[in-house]
């Protein structure tokens, strides 16, 4: 390639066509393409790489925290997932509709995966996302030398995407005045753009993370009026390929299991010996909530 063409496409910013257009050039002599046949194929090499770059540089914004493919989700591990209605999600239909999408399960259940898997799809789509954690929210809201501009531009990043990702909801009880945040963000969205949230705990206890029953009554009423609800149960995901080592060694969950047997029969015995015992504590379980749409569900009956 001659080096003023180079220089050309330089500026002109085609940096697509500059890196296929030797090949290209073959390909027209070989197979006697027309002119209008040579034009087509280098603009769309070089479309290609504008959306494989624009991809790139709204994957970044969105600050995923892990990068997530739907074809990476091992959908056997949990029967509980119904994998036809997450690929109609995938879609990216309720996007378009401006709908939510609530995912509840235990910790490990793939809630996060699954969103952020989506949430790449939907850039894959054309779409612009953001994913924060609820901890990063309370970050972004509630910083002690925040200035009200410096607040007012965090909640324009919040209502700017097509879709908002809140994850680990129920992971940590809020800092104060964070249920007055969320409820604008959700009520500013409402009917605008698509919100996904992911929650460890059932919708009952949102008041108390949230730290105020009316803020919390007030964005369950608008979250759910339009969302689907996806309830997950079953194991942790992430353990699904940890089990035992070899020569009969215990992997991690095992051993784990054997470490507390071992406690409580010393607990047990140090009880003969007259000392006190207290059992371990217990896993709470998680309340189940019906999956599909929100349709017929009473916020302020879920928080009270």
């Amino acid at each position: 390639m001659r080096s003023s063409l180079q220089e050309s496409l330089k500026q002109l910013r085609l940096s697509g066509l500059a890196l296929s257009l030797e090949v290209r050039l073959s390909e027209a002599s070989g197979n006697r393409l027309d002119h209008a046949e040579f034009l087509e194929l280098i603009l769309q090499d070089e479309l290609a790489v504008r959306g494989s770059r624009l991809i790139e540089r709204r994957v970044r914004a969105a600050s995923f925290r892990e990068a997530r493919n739907l074809d990476d989700f091992d959908f056997s591990f949990n029967p509980s997932i119904k994998r036809r209605q997450i690929e109609e999600l995938a879609t990216c239909r309720f996007i378009r509709d401006k709908s939510d999408v609530l995912l509840l399960g235990p910790p490990g259940v793939g809630k996060s995966f699954l969103a952020q898997a989506l949430g790449h799809q939907a850039i894959k789509s054309g779409m612009l996302v953001l994913y924060r954690s609820v901890f990063d929210l309370a970050r972004d809201f509630l910083g002690e030398e925040e200035t009200p501009a410096q607040q007012d531009k965090a909640l324009n990043r919040y209502l700017k995407p097509d879709l908002l990702i809140i994850d680990d909801m129920g992971m940590k009880q809020l800092p104060r005045r964070s249920g007055e945040c969320l409820l604008e963000i959700i009520m500013r969205r409402h009917e605008n753009r698509s919100t996904m949230m992911t929650s460890n705990r059932p919708l009952e206890d949102w008041a108390k993370l949230i730290g105020d029953v009316p803020a919390a009554t007030a964005i369950l009423d608008r979250f759910l009026q339009h969302a689907t609800i996806i309830q997950i149960t079953g194991k942790s995901y992430r353990l699904r390929n940890v089990g035992s080592s070899g020569k009969g060694e215990a992997g991690p969950v095992a051993q784990a299991g054997t470490t507390k047997a071992k406690k409580e029969q010393e607990g047990r015995r140090s009880t003969a010996d007259g000392e006190g015992f207290s059992p371990p504590e217990g896993t709470a379980a998680v309340t189940p909530v019906p999956s599909g749409g929100a349709r017929g569900h009473t916020p302020s009956q879920a928080i009270l």
